[in-house]
């Protein structure tokens, strides 16, 4: 596999797609992520069934959830000007020493109101490390195996948060244990990345927001990320709520958001390689029919058996993470060149907002409708974007396969590397003087 160079992070000469990097240094960053997933997995899992088991009521738990995306969104925009300043390597040390940090102050004591800021802090800093991670890997990467490893990446990163999920049941909720773990597996994955020799990149571009420029150039795209923001936030964040309010074990939770990212994988895989095959807003469609379907199954799960309630959780998750795979393609189907950097940031602002937002919705709601809403929510969010993919189908015409970028799986619960875009998409024209094609 030929990568780029592989020289000391500390003192990296300027890019040379000439030299190659062991796939060993790749697989070190990679490592890193991997292993700051599984803390994270625990703590998803621990805090909302902390929260139950303490008697304390679910809405407490959406304004954790709600805390932290709107900490991720600080961290979507801050991330750059840090990066800028001290480089990928050691904003990847920082964001993983604050991850450990929130780590803490969870294990301090059951207080919901130190809980909300420390989740906050969680939120940024896991925002930041993805970005840093991806634009990492993406500089570090040739052109022709970038798509295979950015796929590793994620599954990767999906499959740790999974493993994470599942070691709830073997710790006791009522101590410290989650947190304290959650806390080794931070700072071990500060390892990898300290010893690495990938070289870092230079200093990363900061894209602007052009909600009007994006709108352009795909509003499929555009309103994709708007909706499936605020989806993947919800039914991952309110799905441990949700079953621990409705009378679900502990044990039985973590089997649930173990399943979740494995269904993630299932349905993405076969809904990708049909829309390299067709035009992508017809698996749109599709996916958005999904998940208007498996929300209403969802109603009734928490009333049903665990197994049904796992099924259910699984395709409802990945028909949402496919939403935000094929609306990131179909946006780059339709991207000049000179767009890509201002398109990606745009997109992550869309992604970040909605992210923030609804969880922030879904949670007064809590108050009054019970831990159920976001179900509501979601099936409301998902049969507007339908309607709205089905009416631009009557209005555009899609682009030839021939023309199309390659479908890669992603994750709808990390955020794109909006700022750092590689450097040679700012070359090119004047991207508010081009006019794509519409979606």
């Amino acid at each position: 596999m030929s990568l780029v160079s592989s020289t000391d992070a500390a003192t990296a000469p300027p890019t040379d797609p000439a030299q190659s990097a062991p796939a060993i240094a790749i697989a070190s960053v990679v490592l890193s992520t991997a292993l700051v997933a599984i803390g994270n997995g625990l703590m998803f899992a621990f805090v909302p069934v902390r929260l139950a088991a303490e008697g304390l009521p679910p809405t407490w738990a959406g304004l954790i959830l709600t805390g932290m995306s709107a900490g991720g969104m600080a961290g979507c925009f801050l991330t750059g000007r840090m990066v800028n300043r001290v480089g990928h390597a050691r904003a990847f040390m920082i964001f993983s020493a604050l991850i450990i940090l929130s780590s803490v102050a969870v294990s301090v004591k059951v207080d919901p109101t130190l809980w909300v800021p420390a989740r906050a802090l969680y939120g940024f800093s896991i925002a930041g490390l993805f970005i840093v991670t991806q634009s990492w890997l993406n500089d570090v990467v040739e052109n022709q195996v970038r798509g295979r490893v950015i796929a590793f990446f994620y599954v990767s990163y999906i499959v740790g948060l999974g493993i994470g999920s599942y070691l709830l049941t073997f710790v006791d909720i009522m101590t410290n244990t989650a947190p304290v773990v959650a806390i080794a597996f931070g700072a071990l994955s500060i390892i990898p990345v300290g010893l690495t020799r990938l070289r870092t990149p230079p200093p990363p571009p900061i894209a602007s927001i052009a909600l009007r420029r994006a709108w352009q150039i795909s509003p499929v795209g555009l309103a994709g990320m708007l909706a499936v923001g605020g989806l993947s936030m919800m039914v991952a964040g309110f799905a441990p709520i949700h079953a621990t309010a409705t009378g679900f074990s502990k044990d039985q939770v973590a089997l649930l958001l173990l399943a979740m990212p494995l269904g993630t994988m299932l349905v993405q895989l076969p809904f990708g390689w049909l829309s390299d095959r067709t035009d992508r807003r017809y698996v749109l469609v599709a996916a958005s029919v999904i998940v208007v379907g498996a929300g209403a199954l969802a109603t009734g799960a928490d009333r049903s058996e665990l197994a049904w309630m796992i099924l259910i959780y699984m395709v409802w998750s990945g028909a949402i993470e496919s939403i935000y795979s094929i609306s990131s393609a179909h946006s780059n189907d339709r991207a000049e060149k000179g767009d890509l950097v201002l398109l990606s940031s745009t997109m992550l602002f869309a992604w970040s907002l909605s992210g923030f937002v609804m969880p922030g919705i879904a949670t007064a709601l809590t108050a009054f409708a019970g831990t159920g809403a976001f179900i509501v929510m979601a099936i409301a969010i998902a049969a507007v974007f339908c309607a709205f993919v089905i009416w631009r189908l009557t209005q555009a015409e899609a682009v030839p396969p021939a023309e199309s970028v390659d479908f890669a799986p992603l994750s709808a619960q990390a955020p794109p590397a909006a700022e750092f875009a590689y450097a040679s998409d700012e070359s090119g024209s004047d991207a508010a003087d081009e006019a794509p094609a519409q979606s």
